[in-house]
């Protein structure tokens, strides 16, 4: 299993807008085949059901390729799916009371925006950060847009891997160069694209020139 750092190179966050003919499941197989070095499932309207088998078939795919495998919010299903970590939002349940229900044993990461979300993430037992948006987005209309500044203050600040996220492609990913984040997390740059295998291996290089 890789370490939490590493995962952070090329995290790829699912989306279900982007299936079109393919199935989710087979998308991140294909992600995976590219080298993508995390997986969130992010579902919000699918039911309980359907969510659990969708992310036991992604956890054993994960398993299959060494590679970190996290639920977004839903607490019940990453403990029930046995993921590898929570992924959470400043909205979603407080962090601290999300570490004593899953335990130290699975990762958690937190969404953060300022300085001093990220130092309150950290404390409150965050294993990594999500940081963004840190470009225009359309995959979540109400994320908050973080500066080059802000981004390059909070990794600083914080001691645990930090990965940043929205409307990162691989046209405008060498412009978070010198930040000091751990890598990139996408979404359309991967699960949008006709061949995601060869979209993901084209990020990974470009994330590994960056970030390394």
């Amino acid at each position: 299993m890789k370490s939490v750092k590493d995962a952070m190179m090329l995290y790829a966050v699912t989306d279900r807008a982007w299936t079109q003919e393919k199935n989710l499941i087979s998308q991140v197989e294909e992600s995976l085949k590219g080298g993508a070095t995390c997986i969130q499932l992010r579902e919000k309207d699918l039911d309980e059901a359907s969510f659990l088998e969708e992310a036991n078939a992604i956890r054993d795919l994960c398993n299959n390729y060494g590679v970190l495998f996290i639920v977004n919010d839903n607490i019940s299903i990453a403990i029930k799916s046995k993921a590898d970590g929570i992924h959470i939002g400043q909205h979603d349940m407080n962090a601290t009371n999300v570490r004593k229900i899953i335990g130290n044993s699975m990762i958690m990461g937190v969404s953060v925006q300022t300085v001093e979300q990220a130092l309150k993430a950290e404390a409150d037992g965050a294993d990594y950060l999500g940081v963004g948006a840190v470009f225009p987005t359309s995959t979540k209309d109400d994320a908050d847009s973080v500066d080059y500044d802000t981004l390059k203050d909070i990794c600083s600040a914080v001691s645990i891997p930090v990965v940043a996220i929205g409307g990162i492609c691989y046209d405008n990913m060498h412009l978070l160069c010198g930040s000091g984040i751990d890598g990139v997390a996408v979404v359309s740059a991967i699960f949008a694209q006709k061949d995601i295998t060869a979209a993901t291996e084209k990020l990974l290089t470009k994330a590994r020139e960056s970030f390394l």
